[in-house]
């Protein structure tokens, strides 16, 4: 086998969860460029949705799902059997956060971090990620042949800075990355050492893709004092992602199962 048939997705059928957010659309879109067809999941049509039929009109197919609901899924399995497009890849990307501007109940001190808000990162991504392992994952399970890519996070590995919100401190505002969405993305890495346990003998492979910040037009506060942090210099972009997620979904990793994929411009290795 050359390397160039190693990294080969042409027959490959990928769904993607949060299909329409940023970093799901440049996944889709490097993947189809690439020449996988490719199913993407998103609550809700967005005009980057859009733009990607329009594109790829005949590989990639959009649908409306709640991941945080089984019965959402299995509709959508249902669909894909009758196109004949059951996925043998599967990313599990969808996930939220507190945003830096949420209220400040949603970033203050732990000890007063709302049980709501706990209970709302954790549905998406943890809960939202193991049912869609179910789902999908069993139908791959039944063909034997599949790849599943789960989406941490490098605070599911160390915990957050929490130094890097001091200027935030500084100017009089409260403010904790909160707790949720580090227990999440640590889940998600023992979920994907169970998974590759348990479906080994059905050739369904299941890896951690561990990942950093990405560049969003963050405030030049927030760039000066995260780029000082990480040995690269800087957050990353989507396209940083590309090479791992190719590697992960195609052939060239088919002896890789059960392990974590880190791409942190070396932040975990401080």
């Amino acid at each position: 086998m050359n390397t160039d048939s190693l990294f080969d997705l042409k027959n490959k059928v990928i769904l993607i969860t949060g299909s329409s957010g940023q970093l799901g659309y440049e996944y889709s879109k490097a993947l189809l460029s690439r020449g996988a067809c490719v199913i993407g999941l998103d609550r809700s049509k967005n005009a980057k949705a859009e733009e990607l039929e329009k594109e790829f009109s005949k590989k990639f197919h959009f649908f409306e799902a709640d991941i945080t609901k089984k019965d959402s899924l299995e509709k959508v399995v249902e669909q894909l059997k009758k196109l004949e497009l059951v996925p043998s890849v599967l990313i599990n990307n969808a996930a939220i956060d507190s945003p830096p501007g949420a209220p400040a109940s949603e970033n203050g001190p732990f000890e007063s971090y709302p049980e709501a808000s706990w209970d709302r990162v954790l549905d998406v991504n943890l809960k939202g990620t193991f049912l869609a392992c179910q789902v999908f994952g069993k139908e791959m399970s039944l063909k034997k042949n599949g790849s599943i890519i789960n989406v941490s996070s490098i605070y599911g590995v160390v915990s957050p800075d929490q130094n890097l919100y001091d200027y935030r401190r500084k100017r009089g505002e409260v403010f904790f990355k909160p707790v949720a969405y580090s227990a999440s993305k640590s889940g998600i890495i023992n979920l994907s050492k169970y998974l590759a346990v348990y479906w080994a003998k059905e050739n369904v492979r299941v890896n951690t893709l561990v990942i950093s910040g990405v560049f969003n037009n963050q405030e030049a506060a927030f760039l000066e004092v995260y780029n000082s942090r990480i040995p690269v210099g800087r957050m990353a972009t989507s396209q940083d992602y590309i090479g791992g997620l190719v590697y992960l979904a195609s052939d060239a990793s088919k002896y890789m199962t059960g392990t974590e994929l880190v791409i942190d411009g070396g932040w975990t290795a401080i």
